[in-house]
């Protein structure tokens, strides 16, 4: 499916694993943001990833309890940088450049310093 394919928001993109062009894993779309006057047609100008859009979608106060851990943040992902929708989101651009795996690529640097032996 291409990013201009009619589709289903919440069935088809929200809650999928999101790729980057390099085939690296870069999260997960917790939200879409759309555009549009009211009576007129919407548009989804983003994905947005991070605790602060998936927060908004849970009780109030599991919200107020996780947020101190997890904090705030959402990185918007322009709907343009989609190349593909199936089964997962691919991105046609690095993760780095849409502002996500920063926290991946922090693990990544932790673990390599751990021997395995």
């Amino acid at each position: 499916m291409k990013r201009d394919d009619s589709l289903k928001l919440l069935s088809e993109v929200r809650d999928l694993q999101i790729v980057d062009c390099e085939g690296r894993n870069c999260g997960i779309c917790d939200d879409v943001e759309l555009e549009g006057e009211p009576g007129a047609r919407l548009t989804v100008t983003a994905l947005l990833v991070g605790p602060g859009a998936y927060t908004r979608r849970l009780p109030r106060w599991v919200s107020r309890l996780i947020t101190p851990m997890v904090g705030r943040r959402v990185v918007r992902v322009p709907w343009n940088s989609i190349e593909k929708i199936s089964g997962r989101i691919y991105l046609s651009i690095k993760g780095e450049v849409a502002g996500l795996r920063t926290i991946e690529d922090r693990l990544e640097t932790i673990f390599k310093r751990i021997p395995l032996s």
